[in-house]
């Protein structure tokens, strides 16, 4: 029988709600808003309260939550930011390290190969949002250090996405060089033609259409425009065989050339957007975290994931910029703020689960992960790293 808390609007109303819990206690524990939110889902979720459960409503929110989230990020995509050839070296060590890693880990606890894959390309990819938000709270951005993560950050993310294309076709086939150079390709011209379309194409015609008398008497028109291209570029990237939330990235990127202006204009829309989408989803990882179905065996390689997410990151980010020139503190800040895996990561657990490419246990284990990497990199840098430097 159907009735009041079956409806569309109750649910919205409770995971809305949830999202202000989860920013209460992020608050309470003076921690990024995205830990806050996901701590909310898992307790109104199966683990504890049992409200809500991984419905097609709350998949289809949450699905469009992880459109708007990369469009986000790759709105705040700038090339010039790595520009620095060194921030690529970092990058590049700094996916390919934590792959290797995690696969060989996923290996050794008994995964089969396509499994293991999507394992290890769950730890290549680094938040940048919780790690920036770091360094501005210390007052770090414009050291060389949160620089060097910003840009090695933006590429890390940006292979972490081309590695999810080539994994996920690899996880539905047998393992083939061709194939995987057929997947590089794909994604590379993808993303290339995108953004190369979006800033000579896109662009002038945003500030073509921004200019008219159309505009002027509805503004709303260039935002409707803007989403409709960030769900066409999700829409392409499927159609090619890539994942929806590389086409959303490459759609975000695209919008670079537009003038300042209109960039605040339509960052000032798509954050609102992000707010409560963005919410929803990271409610539902919560929401299909289900601590219960932990083993002993599950813990333990919970435990693994985690220190092999922080040694792999340390070492191949860490290393790379002592090589290139970083004195001991840069490299270790480096290395430590390349740590949290954050959204991204989640993303590419909840695509894996949603295909049945891992089953509960191996994701709970990966959103766990996330979790702790985002809960602990900011402990250590506030209270060791930087415990006794006053500099800005």
């Amino acid at each position: 029988m159907y009735g009041v808390t079956d409806s569309i609007e109750f649910q919205m109303s409770l995971l809305l709600f949830t999202a202000l819990g989860g920013y209460q206690i992020a608050a309470r524990i003076a921690q990024p808003a995205v830990v806050g939110v996901m701590l909310a889902g898992i307790v109104i979720g199966p683990s504890i309260l049992g409200w809500v459960t991984y419905t097609d409503f709350v998949r289809s929110i949450a699905h469009l939550g992880a459109i708007i989230l990369l469009f986000v990020i790759g709105l705040e995509f700038k090339i010039r930011t790595i520009s620095n050839w060194r921030y690529g070296v970092i990058g590049f060590f700094g996916v390919l390290v934590p792959w290797v890693g995690g696969y060989f880990l996923a290996q050794f606890f008994g995964f089969e190969p396509s499994k293991a894959i999507i394992i290890g390309v769950a730890l290549t990819a680094t938040s940048i949002a919780i790690t920036a938000d770091v360094f501005r709270e210390m007052g770090k951005l414009k050291t060389e250090a949160a620089k060097a993560i910003i840009g090695a950050a933006i590429i890390d993310d940006v292979l972490a996405l081309l590695a999810l294309a080539v994994s996920q076709q690899m996880a539905s086939s047998s393992l083939s060089g061709g194939l995987i150079a057929v997947m590089v390709v794909k994604a590379m011209v993808f993303l290339v033609a995108g953004a190369y379309f979006g800033r000579v194409f896109i662009s002038k015609f945003v500030a073509k259409i921004s200019a008219s008398n159309k505009t002027g008497k509805f503004p709303e028109f260039l935002f409707i425009f803007t989403m409709m291209m960030a769900f066409f570029y999700a829409m392409c990237a499927e159609l090619m065989g890539l994942s929806a939330i590389v086409g959303a990235f490459v759609a975000g990127v695209s919008f670079e050339g537009v003038t300042p202006k209109i960039r605040k204009h339509l960052k000032i829309g798509t954050e609102h957007l992000r707010i409560i989408f963005g919410a929803i989803f990271f409610i539902s990882l919560g929401i299909l975290a289900d601590v219960k179905a932990f083993t002993f065996e599950t813990i333990g390689f919970l435990l693994a994931l985690t220190v092999t997410a922080v040694l792999t990151k340390l070492i191949g980010c860490g290393l790379p910029a002592k090589l290139l020139g970083m004195n001991n503190q840069n490299s270790l800040v480096v290395g430590l703020g390349m740590v949290p895996r954050g959204e991204v990561a989640m993303i590419i657990a909840l695509l894996a689960l949603n295909e049945k490419i891992i089953e509960q246990p191996a994701y709970v284990a990966l959103v766990m992960m996330s979790l702790l990497t985002t809960l602990i990199v900011p402990l250590i840098l506030k209270n060791w790293v930087y415990a006794n430097d006053k500099s800005k």
